[in-house]
């Protein structure tokens, strides 16, 4: 199967020190990655030289246990409309995409930050919405623990709903800035939007213009029943986590083939799941890259990292046992993926904690730049994604060379621009804008 004038899209993940959980152990990285102005601007200043469609940022709101704080640098986040903010100053072309909860923020101020964020950008902006998958956040948030999985889905369709309404309650039209007679806007083009629901009341309008992308990208997870039917009818993009092709692509259809009871088509939501690449001159220099990084993972720190992605203490089971039963009702989509492996594969503990620890289930491949691409390349032609999130291990180097290694033979296949052809996130995603109020 062909996908013959298509070309992938590409993403850069930039997260702490790298995307390997020991990434900080690593030699060749920084002292303080995680919270340095000039760490995010290589990485992101190597993502725009590679013509990479946007950068993106996870967030979180808390540290679930300080002890971990020993070995696991994976609870620092800056705040990621902070931090795009200062990058749009440096950037010129690449999307800036980061996260925001709908549990643990307002439709309001959020719809504010993000539509700030598309304005000084130039139509660059995207937020990446989450609901949050831990008490800790809660606690930090006037709770004592988090809503139930599908309430937390509930206000998160009305968040949406809300911030999008905000988004357009101007008209494109409404600012006509007329000097001599005085008149900055018409009225008449600016409308309340007076929501009344059963989470949110918000008058409105938004106290900005309407943003040069309409409204800014919407970007989701969207693995479990619940959040694939809410990407299906908002998100413009789904980043997910796979390293099966043919689940990939399962997924891949089973998502897109919901599109149309909301009316929309299948080039309206691009699929990108995680890559990590570990890249070498040969195999053997690739293989022995990957050696290094995966022989910085203690045992017993990759099983705390994989207690926390599965949001249960395994501290009292044999680290080179089976998993024990963990319930998977209300669990996080991450979590039902490594209990499922576990079933089918048999690992113990011990293995899913370095299989986990290494890319947290995205795929890996490891070998030559060529052979980075013909996978690449495979899955973009067998419909397993619509291109991929590059989640290089450390951080800035390894986006460097993915940029310096991979991107040329990207192009040079034509899987992938060689120019921008235009200014805005949407523009670089092939999406249309949406049409305001008329």
């Amino acid at each position: 199967m062909t996908r013959e004038h298509e070309q992938m899209r590409l993403g850069a993940f930039l997260f702490d020190y790298g995307h390997h959980y020991a990434a900080w152990r690593h030699p060749e990285s920084t002292t303080n990655g995680a919270i340095n102005l000039e760490f995010y601007l290589k990485s992101a200043q190597a993502a725009e030289q590679g013509k990479f469609d946007m950068v993106f940022l996870a967030d979180s709101g808390s540290i679930p246990s300080i002890s971990d704080l020993e070995t696991d640098v994976s609870f620092l986040y800056p705040e990621s409309v902070t931090l795009l903010g200062a990058l749009a100053g440096v950037t010129q072309r690449i999307g800036l995409a980061g996260t925001a909860s709908t549990t643990f923020n307002e439709p309001y101020n959020l719809a504010r930050r993000f539509a700030t964020l598309d304005h000084l950008s130039s139509g660059r902006a995207g937020w990446n919405v989450v609901t949050s998958t831990k008490e800790s956040e809660a606690r930090n948030f006037n709770a004592d623990q988090l809503l139930e999985h599908g309430r937390r889905y509930e206000r998160a369709s009305e968040f949406l709903e809300v911030v999008n309404g905000l988004w357009d309650c101007w008209r494109d039209d409404a600012v006509v800035v007329e000097r001599e007679s005085g008149r900055y806007a018409n009225p008449e083009h600016i409308h309340r939007l007076n929501h009344n629901g059963t989470h949110f009341r918000v008058e409105g309008p938004l106290n900005l213009p309407r943003s040069p992308q309409g409204r800014p990208v919407i970007i989701e997870a969207g693995t479990s029943p619940t959040g694939q039917k809410l990407a299906a009818r908002t998100a413009d993009v789904v980043f997910t986590a796979c390293d099966n092709k043919e689940e990939a692509i399962a997924f891949y259809r089973q998502l897109k083939g919901q599109l149309p009871q909301y009316g929309r088509q299948a080039d309206e939501l691009k699929v990108m799941p995680g890559l990590m690449a570990f890249i070498g001159a040969t195999e053997e220099e690739a293989r022995k890259k990957e050696q290094l990084f995966n022989g910085l993972i203690q045992p017993a720190v990759g099983a705390r990292y994989l207690s926390k992605l599965l949001n249960y203490d395994l501290s009292g089971h044999p680290i080179d046992g089976p998993l024990p039963d963990i319930p998977v009702e209300g669990n996080t989509s991450r979590a039902v993926m490594i209990i499922e492996r576990a079933r089918q594969s048999g690992m113990t503990i011990r293995e899913l904690g370095l299989h986990y620890a290494v890319a947290r289930g995205h795929l890996t491949v490891t070998g030559t730049a060529e052979h980075v691409v013909n996978v690449m390349e495979d899955w973009f032609t067998s419909r397993a994604c619509d291109g991929f999130n590059i989640m290089q291990p450390l951080l800035p180097q390894g986006l460097e060379e993915f940029v310096r290694e991979v991107v040329p033979l990207l192009q040079a296949r034509g899987c992938f621009r060689t120019e921008y052809t235009g200014s805005t996130l949407r523009e670089h995603l092939g999406l249309l804008r949406p049409a305001g109020r008329r």
